[in-house]
């Protein structure tokens, strides 16, 4: 590993050049994988954007894959390479705009061909986007993509044939995936060469000189330091992570790793069951059977373990074929926590089953007071059905949304932040907790989906299984339970009737 150290120069003998003295360290870093923390708008892109053109250029060069998070980066970098190979005075084709297949839509990317049969590419952060493709990979903003431990995996993937990966970025948060890269390679984990300019190493190596050069203002120590002041003053309480490369705590990903683990216990089940293609063609009665089956051997044993003083609650994830259906029962603890008892993962099982299966644990469920279930797209059907046979002041139909998501989720993190819930101990569960992260100042999952340890598709499931049931908490709604009738119940009742002429109704919990 190595990283970058300032040391301070006699800017009177200072020559102008093209590059200033950071980014041109960073040029000259020949590392196979080298990471940079920076402060914003100092110039590091545009410099890589001069080395990447000369790379293309070259006949022993190669091609450049540029993986900018929004297109606006993406066609300025393809137009500062352009801007660079003229200066260079190298043959190469016009910025082109192109249609790149992106698995399930098309998307607008950014190209420019070399004379050297190489190209520079700007692409989407899908990481499949890299498969079979050769040359360098350029992750700018890296902070900001939705998926950045699978980008990383699949940029590595084009070292074997002689490639580079560079990763650029600020900071976004002390848990974001960009900063456990830097701590583990401050560690010792990972060998990489690592890079950091503030914006203070920036000004002294010429930045704000380099700023009133461009605009034909005269530079002098006074003006610089009344600009520097405006600028840090202007980011406010962000100065230090957007300007000085010190991740904030809490940003990027919602839950810390550490915050997460503290609330897992390795004694609570997860049970799954996952269902093949055929199965849903199977006669109702066979599928039915299975399912009562699958309850009565797997659920009936931990239902009946759980306290029937305290009150439950449950949450659902709905998904049919693609993700998974995650049902989290949550009980309240004599001190006022919450524990899930077992945790459900249902793969591909067909809808009637996933009713059958999610009817046998409400109706098992000691004074159950309230769930919430996902009820966006084909949820839609099971959450109607759950609100028909329970009632809906017991059974909540949530469309998820940016309002519900801006309501419900800071109690979710607090239900962590505070220790106030027991979870299961599983490395999936983990990810799905930790893909929640904050966007656009709410917390929510982005579009990016992962693999679970079974190979099974993931979209934080755990994680708004577990945010539905901390939200039904809230409701101090009716039970839904039976209990034993005695003689004496049933002469009470008996006057109630009388007293009303025979027209009496029965009060009590149903």
């Amino acid at each position: 590993m190595t990283e970058d150290t300032f040391v301070k120069e006699d800017r009177s003998k200072r020559t102008p050049m093209a590059l200033l003295p950071y980014q041109q360290r960073w040029l000259e870093d020949d590392a196979d994988v080298k990471v940079i923390e920076k402060s914003r708008r100092i110039g590091l892109s545009w410099a890589e954007a001069a080395d990447d053109a000369l790379l293309a250029a070259s006949q022993s060069g190669m091609d450049v894959w540029y993986i900018g998070y929004n297109k606006d980066m993406a066609q300025e970098f393809i137009e500062d390479c352009g801007d660079w190979l003229k200066h260079y005075n190298k043959a190469a084709s016009e910025v082109e705009e192109f249609v790149f297949d992106d698995e399930d839509k098309d998307i607008l990317a950014f190209r420019i061909r070399c004379a050297s049969g190489h190209k520079i590419v700007a692409l989407s952060s899908r990481p499949s986007n890299l498969r079979g493709k050769q040359g360098k990979v350029v992750i700018d903003e890296a902070a900001f993509h939705d998926n950045l431990g699978e980008l990383i995996k699949a940029a590595m993937a084009l070292l074997m044939w002689g490639g580079k990966v560079v990763i650029i970025s600020t900071h976004d948060g002390d848990s974001n995936a960009f900063n456990e890269v830097i701590q583990e390679v401050r560690a010792g984990k990972k060998p990489y060469s690592l890079h950091r300019v503030t914006l203070d190493d920036a000004l002294a190596e010429g930045l704000y000189e380099r700023i009133c050069l461009r605009l034909g203002k005269e530079w002098t120590p006074e003006r610089e330091d009344i600009w520097r002041k405006l600028i840090v003053a202007q980011y406010g309480d962000g100065a230090d992570e957007e300007l000085f490369c010190i991740p904030s705590a809490g940003g990027g990903t919602y839950l810390t790793r550490a915050v997460i683990e503290r609330c897992m216990r390795a004694d609570i089940p997860i049970l799954r069951w996952a269902c093949n293609n055929e199965f849903a063609i199977l006669p109702d009665h066979i599928r039915q059977a299975e399912a009562r089956d699958w309850c009565k051997e797997q659920l009936e044993p931990l239902l009946a373990e759980l306290d029937p003083k305290r009150a439950h609650y449950f949450g659902e994830d709905f998904a049919r074929s693609g993700d998974l259906t995650v049902i989290a029962p949550l009980a309240e603890k004599q001190n006022l926590t919450y524990r899930t008892p077992f945790m459900v993962e249902l793969g591909n099982v067909p809808f009637t089953e996933q009713e059958l299966i999610l009817y046998y644990i409400v109706d098992r469920l000691p004074r159950f007071t309230h769930g919430n279930l996902d009820s966006r797209g084909n949820g839609q059907y099971l959450g109607e059905r759950a609100m028909q046979k329970y009632g809906p002041e017991r059974i909540g139909q949530i469309m998820l949304s940016e309002a519900w998501y801006r309501e419900e989720m800071p109690r979710f993190k607090s239900f962590f932040d505070d220790g106030t819930i027991e979870v299961p101990q599983h490395a999936d569960h983990m990810d799905d907790y930790r893909a929640v992260k904050m966007i656009k100042g709410v917390a929510k999952l982005p579009e990016t989906k992962t693999k679970g340890k079974d190979g099974r598709q993931r979209h934080g499931d755990a994680a708004i299984a577990v945010a539905m049931a901390v939200a039904a908490t809230r409701f101090e709604g009716g039970e839904y339970a039976y209990h034993q009738i005695t003689a004496k119940d049933m002469r009470d009742m008996g006057h109630q009737i009388n007293t009303t002429n025979g027209f009496g109704r029965l009060q009590g919990a149903m």
